[in-house]
């Protein structure tokens, strides 16, 4: 089965070797996205909310792209790095899916760089029932 691979102008250049999304069959798989700067900074230093805000509009950026929304989220993966966070992560994540809730699992780990407080990884399914 052929897949097509999302990567678009605007986003951060990923710092590995990894595709920002990749569609196959309808379905969109979202590599876990972190709140990088333009630059390959890290936004938002210190405030979870800002980057989980910043995640979630890149996540919704690369669905876009591969022709769903939000709603087509079937199931997500949060990482963060302290469960201080969890309740200001978890208020701007219920913006972004303010009906049915996609599943989810969300672990306390280590992330790639220190200062990035919170990862999330996607699954979406679009153009099919």
């Amino acid at each position: 089965m052929p897949k097509t691979i999302i990567n678009l102008p605007g986003l951060p250049a990923p710092i590995a070797p990894f595709s920002p999304g990749t569609l196959a069959d309808g379905t969109v798989y979202v590599a876990g996205m972190l709140a990088f700067t333009q630059e390959g900074g890290i936004a938002h230093e210190g405030d979870a909310g800002k980057q989980a805000e910043q995640v979630l509009e890149t996540i919704k950026t690369v669905i876009e792209a591969a022709g769903g929304t939000m709603n087509d989220v079937a199931f997500n993966m949060v990482f963060l790095t302290d469960w201080a966070n969890y309740a200001a992560i978890n208020a701007v994540y219920a913006r972004y899916f303010p009906g049915e809730k996609p599943a989810r699992f969300c672990i306390q780990c280590g992330l790639v760089r220190p200062g990035f407080l919170v990862e999330i990884a996607s699954i979406a399914h679009v153009g099919k029932a």
